[in-house]
């Protein structure tokens, strides 16, 4: 579905994607299937959004940003893609990575050039200068690390310096580049 009241240019949007009023999609852009794009939104030419992704009201994606499957971008969030602005000076844009199932809240600020892991929950009204790793919790500004959530975004538990459990009871090992099930 897309509202008679949005801009869309782009021919790749997917099945069952609905794109609201007063959103702008412009024609290099890639959409997957069952997306929603809220109203108030705008989506560059060189912007590639994976199947189920929402994207609320108030958000601008830029060149270079990639959404995978899964993903929640929550009202006014912003995105940046370029690290040295000047006016009238187009650069190649930073390619920033928002991982599959990971969460955006609202009004969080995403710097150019980092990745968002897997399953990362990212806290309303955070400042995210560096990469985040798999299932972390970061909020603040700058964002930290605060913990790490499960599939659903609950709190693991710490069980040592580099254990967690989740909910369920599932065990996951802490490394650089975030956690994986034991």
């Amino acid at each position: 579905m897309v509202h008679p009241l949005s801009d869309v240019q782009s021919k790749n949007i997917g099945k069952n994607t609905s794109i609201w009023q007063f959103a702008v999609v412009l024609a290099g852009a890639q959409i997957g299937d069952n997306c929603n794009i809220n109203c108030h939104t705008f989506i560059e030419n060189k912007v590639v959004l994976g199947d189920n992704v929402t994207v609320k009201s108030g958000v601008y994606l830029w060149d270079g940003v990639t959404l995978g499957n899964n993903v929640f971008v929550g009202p006014a969030a912003v995105f940046t893609n370029d690290l040295n602005p000047r006016s009238k000076q187009f650069k190649t844009p930073a390619n920033t990575i928002v991982e599959d199932f990971a969460s955006i809240g609202a009004n969080a600020v995403i710097k150019a050039g980092i990745t968002i892991g897997k399953y990362a929950l990212i806290g309303m009204g955070s400042v995210v200068t560096k990469s985040v790793p798999a299932y972390a919790l970061v909020y603040g500004n700058p964002a930290k690390v605060r913990g790490y959530v499960d599939e659903d975004g609950q709190p693991m538990e710490q069980l040592s310096d580099n254990q967690w459990k989740a909910p369920n009871g599932t065990i996951f090992i802490e490394s650089k580049n975030g956690l994986k099930k034991i």
